[in-house]
């Protein structure tokens, strides 16, 4: 049988066909536009979304026969606010998770509201890019579009709706919304109440791997495939890539190095950290995971080599650099603000440290220095709890660079282990669609009889304590920079 994985990203859907023993058969991405109408401002029009995923299934599709299509399902970009009326239609374009428009409301939240009664209903904090700041700005700046609301969806939910015909989320992805009972796993009624809204107006809760519905028959028309396929609800694109690389069980963690970065710790248990410095969200496996999530990674390293340096020649650069854990140069990766552990919008890129004799590649070593550096204050957080990690799995754009990886495993001090298959999201989705399905008992199961290492970079010990120096070094830049932060950023 044949089980389809679909990967709702910023830029683009990423579709992946994978047989019943996990073998990756076909792959094929559609991108579409982002918006941005105003500074600060990021969306899309879901419209899009479901175009291109029917019309990108049906090229996945084309070489294989339909017929053994058993199973859907979905990761997806987190917090976005999408929208319906009464009729389930779009009310506006979906305000996506890199918009930074709610700092007014994220500080109403944060310090009227309060964090410790924020986190004592929903295990976190707000941050602008969280969907219940989006929900109080669109009551106070389109009460229009606010009256008509009847259902709030997230984006990957949007196709699960237009597929199925049902208002469904997973547990995952609804974590990052500020409106679910973390712990607990159900939607918070006093959440709702801060938010001006009821809750029948959120999709029905499921675990990622439980089966949702089916497709409807139109749909399973439009794409020639057996009606009776099975939509599994999904996960968020952190916790589907989790599932994608084997990182389900407690003592495991991901690292994923996309447009932005996170690190990435399944728990069988329950953690707050005292400073809501990381996510707790519930899981993909129906356990929990701590998050730590920078806006900003591998979209540092772009920036620098596209729109600073010219070049696509990512390879040629890296191949210069020599001389790791000497550089003088420090970078911040703070270009679109920062997230975990700082929660600080006004937060931005810097670089420290140059001298007359600093060339072209001690700066493009410090952008990828500094994004491991900012990985390690999350680190250190969950070291605070008693959590210790001693080796990661890595995904993303990013980890396909062998120089990166290895400074990585020497600034975190950690083994890092490289999937044969490092798809990510759409890998897991297809994992969870495998479950829902009962090809797998258990998402553990699946990630077990799927997921092998390929590679595994070992720290080196002179080059960790050379790290660990300049780390000790690099966590005093941003205390230092704070108050000017807000100062220069109007």
């Amino acid at each position: 049988m044949f089980y389809i994985g679909i990967d709702l990203g910023t830029s683009a859907v990423k579709l992946l066909l994978m047989d019943s023993e996990g073998m990756v058969k076909n792959i094929v991405s559609r991108e579409y536009s982002l918006y941005f109408p105003n500074p600060g401002w990021s969306e899309q029009k879901p419209e899009d979304w479901y175009i291109n995923t029917i019309e990108g299934i049906k090229e996945l599709l084309k070489d294989f026969d339909r017929s053994k299509v058993a199973g859907i399902s979905f990761g997806g970009q987190m917090h976005g606010l999408v929208m319906l009326d009464e009729q389930d239609k779009v009310i506006r374009p979906a305000i996506l998770w890199n918009d930074n428009r709610t700092v007014k409301e994220n500080d109403y939240l944060n310090d009227t509201i309060g964090k410790e009664i924020l986190s004592e209903y929903t295990a976190n904090i707000s941050f602008t890019g969280f969907t219940a700041p989006k929900l109080l700005w669109v009551a106070e700046h389109e009460p229009e579009n606010f009256a008509k609301i009847r259902k709030i969806m997230l984006p990957k939910d949007y196709l699960v709706y237009k597929m199925t015909g049902i208002h469904a989320t997973d547990v995952s992805d609804a974590s990052g919304m500020l409106l679910l009972d973390v712990k607990n796993r159900c939607w918070s009624e006093k959440m709702c109440q801060i938010c001006g809204i009821s809750s029948d107006m959120l999709p029905k809760l499921y675990e990622s791997y439980e089966c949702v519905g089916e497709l409807t028959a139109e749909t399973a028309d439009m794409l020639g495939v057996p009606k009776g396929v099975k939509v599994a609800a999904g996960a968020g694109d952190n916790a589907a890539a989790a599932v994608g690389v084997g990182a389900v069980e407690a003592g495991s963690c991901n690292i994923s190095l996309g447009t932005s970065g996170t690190i990435f710790i399944p728990s069988d248990k329950f953690h707050v950290d005292k400073h809501n410095a990381l996510h707790a969200f519930c899981d993909a496996s129906g356990a929990y995971h701590l998050m730590g999530c920078m806006l900003s990674a591998a979209s540092c390293n772009k920036w620098w080599m596209e729109d600073i340096l010219g070049t696509r020649e990512y390879s040629v650069e890296q191949e210069k650099i020599k001389n790791l854990g000497e550089n003088h140069v420090y970078f911040l990766p703070y270009l679109m603000g920062e997230r975990s552990p700082y929660n600080h919008p006004n937060a931005r890129g810097t670089f420290i440290g140059m001298t007359l004799d600093t060339d072209r590649q001690d700066m493009t070593l410090a952008v990828l220095e500094g994004v491991a550096f900012a990985l390690r204050d999350s680190l250190e957080v969950a070291k605070c709890l008693g959590i210790d990690i001693q080796r990661s799995k890595i995904c993303g754009g990013g980890a396909k660079s062998s120089l990166w990886k290895r400074i990585i495993a020497n600034v975190l001090n950690i083994q890092v282990d490289v999937p044969q298959t490092e798809e990510g999201p759409s890998m897991g989705a297809a994992m969870l669609a495998a479950v829902a399905c009962g090809e797998f008992a258990s998402v553990s199961q699946a990630a077990k009889k799927i997921v092998s290492i390929r590679d595994t970079v070992q720290p080196e010990k002179e080059l960790a304590q050379k790290y660990e120096q300049r780390y000790q070094k690099f966590k005093n830049i941003y205390p230092a920079c704070k108050e000017l932060f807000d100062k220069i950023v109007e």
